[in-house]
C-alpha cells in the first residue's frame, strides 16, 4: 500500500527499480573541487567541464553532451554535472534544485562526497509543487534509486513531509476546521486508525472549556480530534496546535500580521505528518494524536482580555491577550494526553513569534527537562540534517506565567523570553513531564532553499521519527 496522500501526488521517482533500469537513466555527477580534479572522473567529462568553465559552486549545473563512442540520450545529451560545493554537508540537500533544473526524463545521482539516500531525499522534496490552484506544468526529471536505497522508507518520509507542506499551503477558505478534520478522518482510514471528534457545545460537556472558549465564535465549530493506532508496548502521544486562522481576536493582528495565518495549524500538520510516517512503517507503537481545532474569530461571543477560565485540569487561567490563544487550547490537550501514561509525549506547535526572534525561521527550539530525551533528540537532528535547537525551561521565569486572581495568565507581562514563557505554561498541564517535549516551529520557508520553495514547511519530524523509531 503505497503511503497517504492528500490529491495522488505522481512519484519522483522512476518505477521498477533495479539494475535492468538503470541503464536507460542518464548521470549527473554531483562534484566537489576534489572531485572534479579526482582521475577516476572521466576524462572527457573533466575537459567537457574545463572547456565550459564550470565550477562545483553549489548549484551549478552543467549539462554534458554523449562522449564520443558512448551511451546516451538520442537527443546527444549524456548526462549532467553538478556542484556540490566545497562543503557538500552545509546545504546537505542541494540536489533538491535537480529536480527543477534538470530537463524531463530519467536520471540518477552519482556522488562519491553525498550519501546516496541523503541525495535522493534532497531531489524528492526539491520536486514539491503547490499547483492546486494553477494549472499543472509538464513532464519533470525522475530519478532512478540504486539497489542499495530503502525506496519504502524514503517515500514515507517523502509522504510525510508533502503532507505537512500540502496542509500549512492550503488557505483557510479549503483548510478550516471542517476540512482540516476530514483530511485527519482521512489518514486515520488509510492506515486503519480509530478516529473520533468532540465537537462544539460537547467540549463543555465532556470538560475541554478552552479549547471551545477559543473557537466558539467562529463560523465552524470547534472540536478535538483523537486517533488511536497500533498495540505496541511503547506509548507515543503526539499533540498538535491546530488554530485554522488566527486573527488575534479581540486582541486583533494588524493587516501585516495576519497574511501568514493560515499555517497557525502548522503544529497539527507537523504531527499528522509524523503520524503517517510512524504508522505507514508498521512500527512496534501504540500511536494516540491529539488535534485541537479551532478558527480564532471575532464575534459577539468572543473570549474577552480580562476574562477567566478554568481548564480541564482545574487550573484558572487569565486572558491577558486574546492573541494567546495557542496555548490556551494545547492546556486542555495536554491534560487529557497526560490522563493515560505516555512513555514518550510530544506537543507541536507554531506558537511564538519570540522563538522566531531568537532562532530565526529555519531553527526550531524544542525544550524538555528530560537529559537523556534532549540529548538523544540533539544527535538525531544533526543526523538527519533537521535542525533543532534546545532552550531552557528556566525555572526563574516560572513567576511570570503566574497572575494575582488566577492561577496563570496566558500572556505575561514584560514581553521578555516569550517562547520560554509558553512552554513553562504548557508544562504545568503535563502531568509527568519525563519523556515530554515541546516544538515550537515556525511551519514555513520564507525564502526559497534547493529542496524546498517558499511555502508551508515539515519542521523536526524527521529528528523525532528517529528517536522513536530507534528506541524500539
Amino acid at each position: 500500500m503505497p503511503p497517504f496522500s492528500l490529491d495522488h501526488r505522481p512519484s519522483p521517482f522512476t518505477p521498477g527499480e533495479g539494475p535492468t533500469s538503470s541503464g536507460s537513466s542518464l548521470p549527473v555527477y554531483a562534484l566537489t573541487p576534489g572531485d572534479l580534479l579526482n582521475e577516476t572522473l572521466d576524462p572527457f567529462l573533466r575537459n567537457w567541464a574545463r572547456q565550459a568553465g564550470f565550477t562545483t559552486e553549489s548549484g551549478a549545473l552543467l549539462l554534458v553532451p554523449s562522449s564520443p563512442g558512448g551511451a546516451g540520450a538520442a537527443d546527444g545529451l549524456g548526462g549532467a554535472l553538478f556542484g556540490l560545493g566545497t562543503q557538500p554537508l552545509d546545504a546537505p540537500f542541494a540536489t533538491g534544485k535537480l529536480a527543477r533544473s534538470l530537463p524531463p526524463g530519467r536520471w540518477r545521482i552519482v556522488s562519491e562526497s553525498l550519501p546516496a539516500e541523503q541525495a535522493a531525499l534532497g531531489f524528492a522534496l526539491g520536486a514539491y509543487r503547490f499547483d492546486r490552484y494553477k494549472p499543472k506544468t509538464g513532464e519533470r526529471p525522475l530519478l532512478h534509486l540504486d539497489d542499495g536505497i530503502d525506496r519504502a522508507a524514503l517515500e514515507r518520509t517523502v509522504a510525510g513531509i508533502t503532507l505537512v507542506r500540502d496542509l500549512i499551503n492550503t488557505p483557510t477558505n479549503d483548510l478550516g476546521p471542517d476540512a482540516l478534520e476530514a483530511a485527519f478522518q482521512a489518514l486515520g482510514r488509510h492506515y486503519g486508525a480509530t478516529v473520533t471528534t468532540i465537537l462544539g457545545e460537547d467540549l463543555l460537556k465532556q470538560n475541554f472549556p478552552l479549547i471551545h472558549t477559543v473557537g466558539r465564535a467562529a463560523e465552524q465549530a470547534p472540536r478535538l480530534l483523537e486517533m488511536r493506532w497500533g498495540s505496541g508496548a511503547k506509548r507515543i502521544t503526539l499533540v498538535g496546535k491546530g488554530v485554522c486562522f488566527d486573527t488575534g481576536g479581540l486582541d486583533i493582528k494588524p493587516a501585516a500580521s495576519m497574511l501568514l495565518m493560515k499555517k497557525d495549524m502548522g503544529g497539527a500538520a507537523n504531527v499528522m505528518g509524523l503520524a503517517l510516517m510512524i504508522m505507514d512503517a508498521g512500527l512496534d507503537v501504540s500511536l494516540r494524536v491529539l488535534v485541537p481545532v479551532v478558527e480564532n474569530s471575532i464575534a459577539g461571543n468572543a473570549f474577552r482580555p480580562g476574562d477567566i477560565y478554568r481548564s480541564r485540569k482545574g487550573l484558572t487561567v487569565q486572558i491577558d491577550n486574546t492573541d494567546a490563544e495557542g496555548r490556551l487550547i494545547l492546556a486542555d490537550a495536554l491534560a487529557y494526553a497526560s490522563e493515560s501514561k505516555s512513555d514518550l509525549l510530544i506537543d507541536m506547535a507554531t506558537l511564538t513569534g519570540a522563538a522566531r526572534v531568537a532562532l530565526g525561521p529555519d531553527l526550531p527550539p524544542f525544550f524538555t527537562d528530560d537529559e537523556a530525551l534532549a540529548a538523544d533528540l540533539s544527535r538525531a537532528s544533526v543526523s538527519t540534517h533537521d535542525p533543532l535547537w534546545r532552550l531552557p525551561l528556566f525555572k526563574g521565569y516560572e513567576k511570570d506565567v503566574t497572575t494575582r486572581i488566577a492561577d496563570l495568565t496566558n500572556a505575561p507581562s514584560g514581553g521578555m523570553a516569550g517562547a520560554i514563557t509558553a512552554a513553562l505554561f504548557l508544562k504545568r498541564f503535563v502531568a509527568d513531564t519525563s519523556g515530554w517535549v515541546h516544538l515550537d516551529v515556525y511551519g514555513w520557508n520564507p525564502t526559497e532553499r534547493p529542496h524546498a520553495p517558499v511555502g508551508g514547511e515539515a519542521q523536526g519530524i524527521r529528528a523525532l521519527y528517529d528517536i522513536i523509531a530507534r528506541d524500539l
